[in-house]
């Protein structure tokens, strides 16, 4: 059980220590990839630097959009992992599982599948709306 069943029923301790380890887990598991994308984009860099002689503009070309890709993928593992994090912080203070827009309970079935969300798939849906 990933959230309260009913409003105003209480997760059991053993239910929000199992939601914490698995929340804790993919944190750790987003920590290690951004530590190796974060060494790989080091790595590009070095070598981008002592491999210039010769570079035409499809080379700088190609060096930029890899460069661009390293970093787009830093701040998408820095994203998720502030999800996470945001999570773990909602189930230490008690409002993991309820959505931040309305205050309904979040499915358990959206959070199975997406467990560091922070709204119902309706209030995600009218954000979604808005946005475009």
């Amino acid at each position: 059980m990933l959230v309260n069943e009913a409003v105003g029923t209480r997760r059991s301790a053993v239910d929000s220590d199992q939601i914490r380890r698995a929340l804790q887990s993919r944190y750790d598991e987003l920590t290690v990839e951004y530590d190796e994308a974060l060494t790989q984009s080091q790595v590009l860099r070095l070598v981008e630097v002592g491999d210039t002689a010769g570079d035409d503009q499809a080379d700088s070309g190609t060096k930029t959009a890899e460069r661009d890709t390293a970093q787009s993928l830093l701040r998408t593992i820095l994203d998720r992992r502030a999800q996470f994090e945001h999570a773990l912080n909602r189930l230490a203070d008690g409002t993991y599982g309820w959505c931040e827009g309305c205050g309904d309970s979040i499915p358990v079935e959206r959070l199975e599948i997406f467990p560091s969300a922070t709204t119902c798939v309706t209030c995600k849906q009218s954000r979604e709306r808005r946005a475009a």
